[in-house]
């Protein structure tokens, strides 16, 4: 059996971005678009839902510092959940905190004009995940792993 278009690809995080990912700005609700007498006639902004889970849809502009080409280092990340996903990191900088994602989902498509066509990835997650963690355990790094010894090489 083939690959139905549109099928979402679930991926670790480490995986997609080795690098980790900066958010800049805050997560918006994903709003359908709103004509000029949808507007005159004040009717109400409706948020969009995900045809698959049925949950709503939020957005957030995500910049990957791995990417090597600028154009394709800021795209957008949309959450799926009923309420709106709070980043669990502090600002690093205004506007700007780095972020993990969970339940992360790559759905591949065609982006580009003309001749000019690249293969990219429309990105789904289900909310944010504290820094440092996989699947919800602690992650092990070359820091953690000899903050308890002392120059010698023991522990502490």
């Amino acid at each position: 059996m083939a690959i139905s278009k549109g099928h979402r690809f679930p991926i670790a995080f480490e995986e997609a971005f080795p690098s980790g990912l900066v958010m800049t700005g805050v997560v918006m609700p994903d709003n359908e678009f709103q004509s000029r007498e949808d507007k005159a006639k004040n009717r109400p902004v409706r948020q969009r839902m995900d045809e698959a889970t049925g949950l709503r849809q939020w957005k957030a502009v995500m910049t990957d510092p791995g990417e090597p080409n600028a154009k394709r280092a800021s795209f957008e990340v949309t959450f799926l959940a009923e309420v709106q996903p709070v980043p669990t990191t502090a600002e690093a900088l205004p506007g700007m905190r780095p972020v993990e994602l969970d339940g992360l989902t790559a759905e591949p498509r065609i982006a580009g004009n003309g001749e000019f066509k690249y293969l990219s990835y429309v990105y789904r997650a289900s909310g944010f995940r504290a820094a440092g963690t996989v699947g919800g355990q602690q992650r092990r790094t070359a820091t953690s792993e000899t903050a308890g010894k002392s120059e010698t090489g023991k522990a502490a």
